[in-house]
């Protein structure tokens, strides 16, 4: 084979070459009305949205968001599925593609073969767009290109969509909701309930914004459709910060769950003196350091799944423990408490950022009609389960409950050793899922970064390698800095989920379709901006004057 024909991307696809001129030819067909009803303007004729990538979204820093943030929500990969069925085929097409699509092709950014904004001749191969089929495809990427850029096919089922949601939704966040409870009282629960109506219905906004125009795919991609690229790089950063600050939540979560198994571990190095919390946040770092340095995290991201698991099986532990264990129930408790309702609004929020990854779920959906059941879905048992640890730990602890509820449980329980050891999302070994889950999580913020690198494919992995040392190192000192899980918690939740979660899709909706939309939904917008800069002001002030008050 000559060397010209190996440097090209070769397809191998399932569809025959009729199907694929007739789809082209469909495409030449289309009209372009633009009615108010052109919410689905690029659907097929059965609520399943047309494809196609202007270079315009695929040109912009960060071109990494959709691969990484896939790997990240476990979005499964569209080029292989493994015996057709939805758990297997989950599992299977992460891993499997990453194995066939990206054997040759490991976690290197474009910016490492080609600039940020490719020459004209560099962007052809990506003018033409994906056949919209179900069937499987593999892309093999020769030596010239290396690109997160696959063709999207559509084959995530409806059931594979609800796992990708409740896997983005139930997270950590659901371990304060007692806590949260204690912090605004009875009455404050109902917070709760009040962003889950409001985040499903951003999360339907984000919707309208992706069927807007062809090529939007991502958030950044609605941010820079509403903004230009200022809306853009704005809305990724805020992304990417969240992000980071999530991986601070993790180390803090390790060192509080592991101190309080082994309360009188420590280290005596010379004059340093380590205690049981700064040694395993060290022990974490260094745990979690080598992962961070792989360049191909795809096999790794099929793993992830594993928090739904590990958080019903923290919640089946707090139940067992109040019902089976006879822990105790208390009938008391505060109805309203003003002077710390602020942090319980934070930490609500938090359990409802899940915004950033939506756009990617419904991209990878086989039917994305079913879109709007997916999220009624994921946020209606996500719900059920923060209400449930909500009340039942509240009434289980009082007033005593700190900032996660495992912290509560009697040790000498074994339900209790089980749920301490599940908030790291692990069975076996404490450091393995947890190793995984943050490296997944720090990767967007890492490759975001690398594609600022220059062109070099020698100083690049170097560069790439001091990169993740310094962000796995500079959440260790944040951590250690900062080391109130709640509060950290809090405050993510006022400043960046009220952001991502209400601010920021509403502000895209009203610009993206402005002269579209009737006025109560101009009105329902203009609500739900106010209620999330209303929260995000008063949470962020309550969270960060705690944070003070607790240093000093």
């Amino acid at each position: 084979m000559k060397n010209s024909e190996s440097e090209q991307n070769f397809f191998i696809e399932s569809e025959e070459e009729d199907e694929e001129n007739a789809y082209n030819k469909g495409e030449d067909g289309e009209d372009g009305d633009d009615s108010d009803s052109s919410f689905y303007s690029n659907d097929d004729g059965y609520g399943n949205r047309q494809n196609s990538k202007p270079n315009s979204y695929t040109t912009s820093w960060p071109q990494s968001y959709r691969q990484s943030i896939d790997l990240y929500s476990s979005v499964p990969s569209p080029s292989l599925t493994l015996l057709g069925t939805p758990s297997l085929g989950r599992i299977g097409s992460s891993f499997l593609s990453s194995t066939l699509t990206r054997r040759h092709t490991p976690e290197v950014l474009p910016s490492l073969i080609k600039p940020l904004i490719p020459p004209v001749e560099d962007e052809k191969p990506h003018e033409r767009p994906p056949l919209p089929s179900r069937k499987s495809s593999v892309t093999f990427a020769g030596k010239s290109e290396v690109s997160h850029e696959l063709p999207i096919s559509r084959q995530c089922s409806y059931g594979q969509a609800v796992l990708n949601g409740m896997n983005v939704l139930c997270g950590v966040g659901i371990l304060s909701t007692p806590y949260a409870v204690k912090e605004g009282g009875w009455v404050g629960l109902s917070i709760l309930f009040i962003f889950a109506i409001l985040s499903y219905y951003t999360g339907i906004l984000l919707r309208y914004c992706l069927d807007s125009e062809p090529g939007l795919e991502t958030y950044p991609d609605i941010g820079q459709a509403a903004f230009g690229s200022v809306g853009r790089v704005a809305i990724s950063i805020i992304l990417y910060v969240e992000l980071y600050a999530c991986c601070v939540e993790y180390i803090i979560l390790e060192s509080d769950n592991l101190s309080s198994l082994f309360p009188n571990a420590h280290l005596n190095i010379g004059i340093l003196e380590l205690n049981s919390h700064h040694l395993f946040a060290l022990m974490t770092t260094l745990a979690v350091l080598p992962t961070v340095w792989l360049r191909d995290l795809s096999v790794l991201s099929y793993i992830s799944a594993g928090g739904v698991v590990a958080s019903i099986l923290v919640v089946a532990c707090l139940f067992w423990a109040g019902l089976v264990d006879h822990v105790g129930f208390q009938t008391k408790g505060t109805v309203l408490n003003l002077s710390t309702l602020p942090v319980a609004i934070g930490l609500y929020g938090y359990c409802y950022s899940g915004h950033a990854v939506f756009p990617n779920i419904y991209t990878s959906m086989a039917k994305p009609s079913q879109y709007p059941y997916v999220l009624l879905t994921s946020f209606g048992i996500c719900t059920v389960l923060y209400a449930g640890v909500a009340v039942f730990g509240y009434t289980m602890f009082g007033e005593s409950t700190q900032s996660q509820f495992t912290l509560n449980m009697p040790q000498d329980l074994v339900t209790s050793k089980i749920a301490v050891w599940t908030t790291s999302r692990l069975f076996c070994f404490v450091y393995t899922l947890t190793m995984i889950t943050y490296a997944l999580t720090m990767s967007p913020v890492a490759m975001s970064l690398e594609e600022l690198i220059p062109s070099s494919r020698t100083k690049s992995y170097m560069y790439s390698i001091i990169i993740r040392t310094a962000l796995v190192i500079s959440t260790l000192v944040v951590g250690l800095s900062i080391p109130f899980f709640g509060l950290v918690m809090a405050l993510i939740g006022s400043l960046f989920t009220m952001l991502v979660t209400l601010i920021i899709p509403c502000a895209c909706y009203l610009s993206i379709l402005r002269g579209k939309i009737n006025l109560f939904q101009r009105y329902m917008c203009g609500l739900v901006i106010c209620v999330g800069i209303i929260s995000s002001a008063f949470g962020t002030y309550s969270a960060l004057s705690k944070i003070i008050q607790s240093l000093n």
